[in-house]
């Protein structure tokens, strides 16, 4: 793997609950949304799950995802390819943290700081009734 070790903690306060921050971290259909650019492999099931392997594409640049643990409150996927190492995600009642590591020539700290963004915007806007 061409690129330099890199890793970003980042934590944020998201105006929402649990549940609708857990959904938009394991449902697909909803972070497609917030995750554009970002590209993912079609015949996603409904929700993650552990064991589950996918891919994501940032323009021509493959990423592999392999779901190692899930919970009602965490998220860990072990990445190769565009980058070679793990991304974990926790979460509780109006917060938000993401630990990313790996070796990758792709800037992980910027791209973590813009997914957080619009991570927050996605879970602002209003819940249709």
């Amino acid at each position: 793997m061409l690129g330099t070790f890199q890793q970003s903690h980042l934590r944020i306060e998201v105006d929402a609950p649990l549940g609708k921050i857990q959904a938009s971290l394991v449902q697909p259909s909803q972070f497609r949304q917030w995750l554009w650019p970002q590209q993912f492999s079609q015949g996603l099931p409904g929700e993650l799950y552990g064991g589950l392997s996918f891919n994501s594409y940032l323009g021509p640049v493959e990423i592999h995802h392999e779901i190692n643990q899930i919970t009602d409150h965490s998220l860990f996927m072990v990445l190769s390819g565009g980058i070679d190492g793990f991304h974990e995600w926790y979460w509780g009642d109006q917060w938000v943290q993401s630990r990313l590591e790996g070796v990758s020539a792709l800037p992980l700290n910027l791209g973590q700081s813009l997914a957080m963004t619009r991570l927050r915007q996605f879970l602002q806007q209003p819940t249709p009734a």
